[in-house]
């Protein structure tokens, strides 16, 4: 990757060589591979869980990485750049760790933290529903108290890792009728449960070596301490933590897209016409600006969001921004590769097709982009004002 960077200490540093060291040797070799044949890698987020990265943003105490935002964004981004399935990955699991990190008693916390933050297990987040996606209020799964057991009954959709986690952080309604808020809680429910099953993976344009599928549960058991925080709690849980997790996607489209401008500018100084390099033509350099642009353009609004959040202030109308940008931006930026590379670009010889499919769904999950615009519009007529603090 040709970004340069501008990291908090010699630690951070060091571990974004590491980062990209792995992504280079291990990852994008075998990236192409895997995504044709649709092979899911739960191999590698077993490397990763190894080298301490799946557990970046959470404390020591418990396995993590203690890193800051800023510079966990960053190793997204280096992921996402080569191989933007693991990059996403990566993102859903530490989404998947935050309600146990944030809303979980100590004694839940010691029991499962260490395994989940050290990439002993592999988690998945259970939110949409087929008819429930950006109104998650609408969701139909319930969770019925049965003496020291939840039962819980339902479908959940479009789940990123379904059938090959290890947990699942689900919500599910234990009050109340579909469109009540306040009747949602929020279980860590483990892969071996009975009664709870994958449904066929869903068959996608693109990121086809992460598997997404639906959950189903069939009267599936959960014991009751597996409730994380009270009753109610699930979608204040699950609304904490999006922000956080549109920031993540928001990291892996500049990743993404960074690795797009990287095969364009190789192609462009290796392929010659008139006699002259491509890139030496006025009209193609335009075009590579455009997108160095929209690349750094979006980078810097990724970590100016972390860095808000690194500091404790409201950082949610940033956040949205950033994954609109980011991700609008991933999508011109590899449309713009595909057409740099010309015929070569919409053959599967060249990664640029890939990556132009990948971009797509940046701008889908984690909150559609026009979900975004609604966020940040709203945020607007509230008249949030910005402010000036030192730190």
């Amino acid at each position: 990757m040709s970004a340069s960077r501008v990291l908090p200490t010699d630690e951070a540093t060091d571990l974004l060589k590491l980062v990209r060291d792995v992504a280079t040797t291990e990852l994008a070799p075998r990236s192409s591979e895997a995504e044709a044949s649709e092979t899911f890698p739960r191999d590698v987020f077993g490397m990763l869980g190894e080298l301490g990265v799946l557990g970046l943003p959470y404390d020591e105490e418990h396995g993590g990485g203690g890193q800051p935002y800023e510079v966990y964004l960053q190793v997204l981004e280096e992921l996402g750049s080569v191989w933007a399935s693991v990059g996403v990955g990566t993102s859903v699991h530490a989404l998947s760790c935050f309600g146990l990190v944030s809303f979980g008693t100590d004694e839940q916390r010691e029991r499962w933290l260490p395994d989940m933050l050290g990439g002993g297990l592999l988690g998945a987040y259970c939110l949409s529903e087929a008819h429930a996606g950006s109104d998650p209020g609408a969701m139909r799964t319930t969770a019925r108290r049965d003496g020291d057991d939840y039962v819980l009954n339902g479908a959940k959709a479009w789940t990123t890792h379904g059938g090959q986690a290890d947990f699942y952080k689900v919500m599910a309604r234990t009050s109340g009728e579909p469109g009540d808020r306040r009747g949602i809680s929020c279980f860590l429910v483990p892969a071996d449960t009975e009664g709870l099953s994958a449904d066929n993976p869903e068959r996608k344009m693109g990121l086809t070596g992460s598997t997404t599928a639906t959950m189903l549960f069939d009267d599936a058991r959960v014991p009751a301490d597996r409730l994380l925080g009270a009753e109610g709690d699930g979608l204040k849980i699950a609304l904490a933590g999006l922000d956080a997790g549109r920031l993540g996607i928001a990291a892996v489209a500049v990743g993404l897209a960074q690795g797009a401008l990287d095969r364009a500018v190789e192609y462009a100084r290796e392929r010659h016409t008139f006699g002259q390099r491509i890139i030496d033509h006025q009209g193609l350099a335009f075009v590579l600006a455009d997108m160095e642009a929209a690349v750094q353009t979006a980078r810097a609004m990724t970590l100016h969001a972390a860095r808000l959040k690194d500091r404790g202030l409201p950082f949610s109308r940033e956040a949205s921004i950033a994954k609109l940008v980011a991700t609008d931006n991933a999508m011109k930026v590899t449309t713009d590769a595909v057409q740099v590379l010309g015929g070569y670009g919409y053959t599967r010889d060249f990664p640029v097709e890939r990556y132009m499919r990948e971009a797509k769904v940046m701008q889908i999950f984690e909150g559609t982009n026009q979900i975004q615009r609604m966020v940040i519009g709203r945020s607007l007529d509230k008249g949030d004002a910005g402010s000036l603090r030192h730190g």
